[in-house]
């Protein structure tokens, strides 16, 4: 277990590494398995203990996975404690988010997966539309994007993401558990995006990520792109401008579980 700014930030099984303990990763793999069969190209902002690429690296062999992680004594204490396994194709890149997209090829990546925190919460400039719009411009027409977020109930900082990410992709879908969404706690909140295409189609398929859900420990709601839009209709996106993190895990009592 990692631990960091006191949150429970990462868990690992050196001998299972396709066992995922937070439910947030599990609902992750769940959108992850209803992309098509073979390796998946997987660009990472926020390493932590590596817990998704070498899940990936099981459960879809010779994935090649770039790691954007700017802190290199956390790196190398997971090398350490943690070692990768053989042939292995996870590259970790001592820089931070917005300077390592900014570094990467376009349409270069299948999958790209935001899950970065600063004392305890997402960095602002990691959920802004311009953020966005490089994240877009780095995967391909078919990629998906995942964000690992948090908010507390009202939804109000969810909402503002949300109006950010819709400036670039079409089709977005909202993974949580059932208390975090009807707004009773603080949690985590997986936001699945991808770009829509001429004739409609995307790359999220609602129906399938439902029943992929069914197979996780953990119940979950999801909320679709029609339900999104009904739901968040007049939220500012934020701006390299006008932006913000997301809230205190501490504030008023709620804590991340």
């Amino acid at each position: 277990m990692l631990l960091m700014d006191s949150v429970r930030q990462s868990y690992v099984d050196l001998d299972d590494p396709s066992y995922l303990d937070f439910e947030y990763v599990q609902f992750m793999a769940s959108v992850l398995a209803c992309l098509p069969d073979g390796p998946l190209a997987t660009t990472h902002i926020g390493g932590g203990a590596l817990t998704l690429a070498r899940y990936l690296h099981v459960t879809r062999p010779g994935s090649p996975q770039i790691v954007l992680e700017p802190n290199t004594e956390l790196t190398e204490q997971v090398r350490q404690r943690l070692p990768l396994p053989r042939g292995h194709r996870i590259r970790v890149r001592p820089v931070d988010g917005r300077t390592g997209i900014a570094q990467l090829r376009p349409s270069s990546a299948d999958v790209l997966v935001l899950d970065a925190f600063a004392d305890g919460r997402v960095p602002a400039e990691l959920t802004t539309a311009e953020f966005f719009e490089q994240a877009r411009r780095v995967l391909k027409p078919s990629g998906v994007l995942l964000a690992n977020l948090v908010d507390e109930p009202g939804l109000a900082y969810l909402a503002r993401v949300i109006a950010s990410v819709r400036a670039s992709f079409g089709e977005l879908s909202l993974v949580a558990s059932h208390n975090v969404l009807k707004g009773r706690r603080f949690g985590n909140v997986v936001l699945a995006a991808a770009a829509a295409s001429d004739a409609g189609s995307s790359a999220l398929d609602a129906d399938q990520l439902r029943t992929a859900l069914l197979r996780q420990p953990f119940p979950a709601a999801l909320w679709d792109s029609q339900h999104l839009r009904a739901r968040f209709t007049t939220a500012r996106p934020f701006t390299d401008a006008d932006s913000d993190t997301s809230p205190d895990p501490i504030r008023e009592g709620w804590r991340i579980r």
